[in-house]
Formats: structure tokens, C-alpha cells, sequence
């Protein structure tokens, strides 16, 4: 039995599907773990939908920004955006049941010391903290009645920082922001979202989140994506796997058990990423 972390999809089917046959992959005992966004930008979001829903319980998978943006729309909230690759799965006949099966995936996943989110951590939470503050916003959208009113209240930058004291929706806001968004913060746990650049980049008092000293979930290994700009990251605590397979660089996974780490190059045309 193998456990293989994939780097963000993004509707990258086709070479998602090639890794895949690549890691020689077993679903009778292996298992597959997506660091979440395996939708939007690329051109396959509802094949991969399909893909890693009839995977079943050989594969885990947290909930990304793009996600989320997936989310929102499907319940009638926002618009889409000029590069976005979703309206076929918002127009699929089985687009319900996918949404739904989206909606019920985690937000964190933790087995042993290896622990698995989208994006970052604020450096007060512990693992244990993480998972307790990912249950909350995973109930909510459990309930139908509750998605909804949550996904519309979604958006937004505030608070942007995180205080046990929050309640509602902005309690909710913040933790989504921090684990499907962040990649800069101070010690105190101030959040940044403008800059999209590396870790270099780091805005005047900050660093990148897994930079943070004394970070409280640094006794585990987060596995994440989300940063393509900072590339393929692999720390004692942090494996960063986004290597930006949507600009035309490659789709990474890792295999958990010894670190071997597997590529495949794009099929798309390498384009900027986004800066700033």
C-alpha cells in the first residue's frame, strides 16, 4: 500500500490521468491525496470531478479557493470570471450530485504527523487546532440550509487575522481564508492576500506562513499547494506541491511513504503566472 500526494489540478484531466498511470497506481491499495483546487482555469474541471469521485475512499481531498469559487456559483452567488473553465460543470446533468460531493470533502486531513490543507496555517494554530476549526466550517457546509447562507457571506479579506473570540460568519471567513487562501502573514497571525509572488516577496513585516518561528503546527508535515509561484517546496514540515502544471509547468506527486517525488509536463502553453 502506497499514499501519493498530488500537487493542484486545476482541470488539468489529461495530465492528471497520466501521473496517475505514471505512480502505477492501485485503487484496490493505494490511496490518492489532493491538496485541493481540482477545478477551474484548465480545461477539464468536470472530468476530473468525475475522475476523483468514483475513486471513492482511495482518494482524500481538501477544499481549495477555486473550489469554493465552485461552490458559490453553483448556489447562485458571484460571477464567474474571465478565466474561468466551469461552466461545464455547471451545466453537466450530474452537476448536483457533483457539487454536493464537493461540498462534503474537508477542509484538513491528518493521519500521523502528516497533515494536509490547501494553502497555510496561521503560526498560533496546532494541528489538533486546525482540525477542530476545519470541522466547524465543514459542518456548515453539510447543511444545505447553512451552505447557503455561508457561501454568500464568503468573500471578503476581514477579519484578517484570527481571534478565538469570532463568531458567525466572519469566524467562518477567517478560517476558509487561512486554509484554502493565505500565504503571508506576521507573527501575530495578520493576513496579506494581494501578494502573490514567493516567499522572497514577503510584504513589510510578514513572512511566507511556513516561515513563521514557532509555528505551532511545525511538529507535522503539512502538505499544501495553492503558492505556484513559490514552485515545488519539499521542508522537513512542509511539502508544497503546486508546481504549476496549469502554466505549463508540471503536475508533481509525492509518495508519502519514502519522498519519491513523480512529474509530467503540461500540455498546456507556459504562460506568466499571476503576479501581484
Amino acid at each position: 500500500m502506497a499514499t501519493y500526494a498530488i500537487g493542484d489540478i486545476q482541470g488539468c484531466y489529461d495530465e492528471m490521468v497520466e501521473l496517475i498511470a505514471l505512480l502505477g497506481f492501485d485503487a484496490a491499495r493505494d490511496r490518492l491525496w489532493f491538496v485541493g483546487d481540482l477545478v477551474n482555469r484548465g480545461p477539464g474541471s468536470l472530468e476530473t470531478l468525475r475522475f476523483v469521485r468514483r475513486l471513492g475512499d482511495a482518494a482524500v481531498t481538501v477544499l481549495g479557493n477555486h473550489d469554493f469559487h465552485l461552490l458559490r456559483l453553483a448556489a447562485g452567488f458571484g460571477k464567474e470570471h474571465r478565466d474561468d473553465t466551469l461552466r461545464r460543470v455547471l451545466d453537466a446533468p450530474d452537476r448536483d450530485e457533483l457539487v454536493e460531493w464537493l461540498a462534503r470533502r474537508p477542509l484538513a486531513h491528518r493521519e500521523g504527523r502528516w497533515l494536509m490543507i490547501h494553502a497555510g496555517l496561521v503560526p498560533q494554530w496546532s494541528a489538533d487546532r486546525v482540525l477542530e476549526l476545519a470541522r466547524e466550517v465543514e459542518a456548515v457546509l453539510a447543511s444545505e440550509t447553512r451552505r447557503s447562507a455561508f457561501l454568500d457571506a464568503l468573500y471578503g479579506d476581514r477579519p484578517d487575522r484570527w481571534d478565538d473570540s469570532l463568531e458567525g460568519f466572519d469566524r467562518w471567513r477567517v478560517i476558509v481564508n487561512v486554509l484554502a487562501r493565505l500565504r503571508f502573514c506576521d507573527a501575530d497571525g495578520r493576513m496579506e492576500f494581494r501578494e502573490k509572488r514567493g516567499a522572497a516577496f514577503a510584504p513589510e513585516g510578514m513572512r511566507a506562513w511556513f516561515a513563521q518561528p514557532g509555528r505551532a503546527s511545525a511538529d507535522h508535515t503539512v502538505i499544501c499547494g495553492h503558492w505556484s509561484t513559490q514552485e515545488l517546496t519539499l521542508a522537513p514540515n512542509v511539502m508544497m506541491l503546486d508546481s504549476g502544471c496549469l502554466w505549463g509547468g508540471t503536475l508533481t506527486a509525492v509518495r508519502l511513504d519514502d519522498g519519491r517525488v513523480f512529474q509530467v509536463p503540461s500540455k498546456l502553453p507556459v504562460t506568466p503566472k499571476p503576479f501581484g
